[in-house]
């Protein structure tokens, strides 16, 4: 007897397992069409919110004034390259005044920061001079080294990083492009060197670089890749 109701109950058991599979199913499909559903909702306003604070921060360094061109639009691709030490592909931003060629906006980026990497973003124009530059990223010592960030900076009135502005080559010869306790032109906080150190010399790089490719760079279709000299 006990046999027989055993073998009953086993497909009752089957219907019972396969109506729970389903049901999982459905859940999963539905919780799937909505996240889809939700993400092609928010991801055009996710883009929108980045583009936008790019170019508050592209603002800062080259002021809205200086150019009548879209400047998030007019942009060539860059390889990681070691004068810039991006490590992967990078964007570079061309902004230009009635056709002509205003400045580049290029990511930098400082290995040897105190505490890690220092990502700074440049506006250099087509003479060949820093216009003005920020920091990005970085992880600094706050209340120390972070001065390298003019919203961390103490002095308001000429934030540190304000001393790069309008400066090139023919002011301040490559060699030179150092801060002061090592031989260069540049100043720094006492205490707190290897910071300024750091960005002093990933800007160097990244305005040597910027020279070197500059007609290059304005002169490549929107969207096309620089492609490295072999």
């Amino acid at each position: 007897m006990t046999e027989s109701n055993s073998s009953y109950q086993e497909p009752g058991a089957l219907r019972v397992a396969l109506r729970t599979a389903a049901i999982l199913l459905i859940f999963m499909l539905v919780f799937t069409a909505l996240m889809a559903g939700t993400y092609r909702i928010t991801a055009p306003m996710l883009e929108a919110s980045a583009q936008a604070e790019r170019l508050r921060v592209i603002n800062e360094i080259l002021p809205a004034a200086n150019y009548d061109n879209d400047v998030l639009r007019d942009q060539v691709l860059v390889p990681a390259d070691a004068a810039l030490n991006n490590a992967s592909v990078s964007v570079v931003y061309r902004a230009r005044q009635k056709d002509k060629p205003v400045a580049i906006v290029v990511e930098a980026t400082a290995l040897d920061g105190y505490s890690g990497q220092i990502g700074l973003l440049l506006a250099i124009s087509a003479e060949g001079r820093i216009l003005a530059q920020r920091v990005i990223r970085h992880k600094e010592t706050p209340g120390l080294g972070d001065y390298i960030d003019p919203k961390k900076d103490r002095n308001k009135q000429r934030p540190w990083i304000n001393q790069f502005n309008q400066v090139g080559f023919d002011e301040v010869p490559f060699k030179q492009w150092r801060v002061k306790k090592d031989g260069g032109r540049f100043d720094q906080m006492a205490g707190a060197t290897i910071s300024a150190r750091a960005v002093t010399n990933a800007s160097a790089r990244a305005l040597l670089w910027v020279n070197q490719n500059r007609e290059t760079l304005f002169s490549l279709p929107v969207g096309s890749r620089l492609e490295p000299v072999k």
